[in-house]
């Protein structure tokens, strides 16, 4: 006996876009440590992560919070495109790979010393390789 006020079972795709959602939550925690450890670690090397422009130093809890943000972007993105494309993650690869190389712009324009750009480079591209190929695989087995 069902209740009148009972949900509607969730549908299959609902079921893919919450396991997708539920995968994007762990890679991004996972890319916020390894990302922040990174950045640690380049900090006890002597990088100084100080960009000339108003000469404040980058604390490493910045460096938690932009790859909280733009992972979760990533997520949003990986979940619209297993929902309205057909070729979610081929689409996704190419968005994210893409989105990942414009970042490595602003390293480069920051006129910070080489140390402090190459740590940067770096760090955008530690996450990436932690967050896209997560997502890459994840939405292959959803979408299948």
């Amino acid at each position: 006996m069902t209740s009148a006020n009972a949900a509607p079972a969730p549908t299959r795709t609902n079921r893919r876009i919450l396991g997708l959602a539920g995968t994007g939550i762990i890679v991004t925690l996972a890319a916020i440590v390894v990302t922040t450890a990174a950045a640690a670690l380049a900090q006890a090397v002597g990088v100084d992560f100080e960009i000339p422009d108003g000469g404040e130093k980058i604390p490493l809890g910045g460096f938690a919070v932009v790859t909280g943000f733009f992972s979760i972007v990533g997520v949003v993105i990986a979940v619209a495109l297993l929902r309205w494309s057909a070729r979610p993650a081929e689409r996704f690869l190419w968005t994210a790979v893409s989105l990942t190389a414009i970042s490595l712009v602003p390293p480069l324009l920051a006129g910070a010393n080489t140390a402090t750009t190459v740590a940067l480079l770096g760090l955008h591209l530690v996450p990436a390789a932690v967050v896209i190929p997560t997502l890459t695989r994840s939405l292959r087995v959803r979408a299948g």
